[in-house]
This record gives C-alpha cells, structure tokens and sequence, in this order.
C-alpha cells in the first residue's frame, strides 16, 4: 500500500520545495502554477484515478462470469496511465488488478511476460497482451458490458 503512494507524496513535497522560492521572491502566481502542476502529476501517478483494485484471483472468475478483460497494472506507470486516460469511461468495466497489492497478480504478470513484471498486461479469454493498444481493449468488451 506505502509503495503505490511514494511517487505522488514525492511529487507533492517537489511541488511544495520548487513553488518555496517563488513565493520568497514575492510571485505567489507562479508558486501557485508550479504546485498545481505537481499535484495534479501526484494525482495522475496516484492509484486514484484507477478503478477500485481487486485481487488476481477474484478478477479472474469475475472475467470468466462476465467475459470483460483484466489489465493488471502498478501506479506511477506511464503506459497504464496512458492506457487508463485512453480507455476513458470504458475503463470501469474492465477488472483492474494492482500488482504491488497483489502478490498473486504479480506472479501472473511475470508468467506472461518472461519473469518481468511489464504492465500495462491484459488478459482476455485467458490470453496474455502486453502493452496492447486502447483501442484494441476497448474492442474487446463486450456489448453487454
């Protein structure tokens, strides 16, 4: 749980340190700007903006119940945030699967994928996508979905 909130607290403490010396040269503007910019990066590197995690195994039997796709996934990764900003509302159909927060999602994504633990990794129908494109996933929810 500490590991998915380190990037964005550190984005934050960034934010506050770079926005101090505008505010000490009189520019509360700027310093303004420059910590809004830093929360809103700790924001989209922040679990927050994923849907509610669930573990590896229970996402497995919702997808064999629903047929909908699993991505597992780790905040603070740029192609997961990329995927999660282009899926768009369509993303809350998927099954999301955290794997610092799930050992067993870990181990499935290092079987997928050579012993790494590359995310974004997709999972539809049992078969493993690593890095796929949105529109590719959002292809494969079903229309029931």
């Amino acid at each position: 749980m500490m590991r998915a909130w380190t990037l964005p607290v550190l984005l934050v403490l960034c934010g506050m340190a770079f926005a101090a010396g505008p505010i000490s040269r009189g520019a509360p503007g700027t310093a303004t700007a420059v910590l809004l910019l830093f929360v809103l990066l700790a924001g989209v590197s922040s679990p927050l903006i994923f849907p509610g995690s669930v573990g590896a195994l229970e996402a497995q039997r919702r997808s064999e119940a629903d047929g909908r796709p699993v991505v597992f996934w780790r905040p603070g990764c740029q192609y997961c945030i990329r995927l999660r900003i282009r899926l768009g509302r369509s993303a809350r159909q998927l099954h999301w699967v955290n794997i610092w927060r799930d050992p067993a999602g870990a181990a499935a994504v290092r079987a997928a994928n050579d012993g790494n633990e590359t995310v974004p990794t997709v999972v539809v129908a049992g078969r493993s996508h690593t890095h796929p494109d949105p529109a590719w996933v959002r292809e494969q929810l079903s229309p029931s979905a």
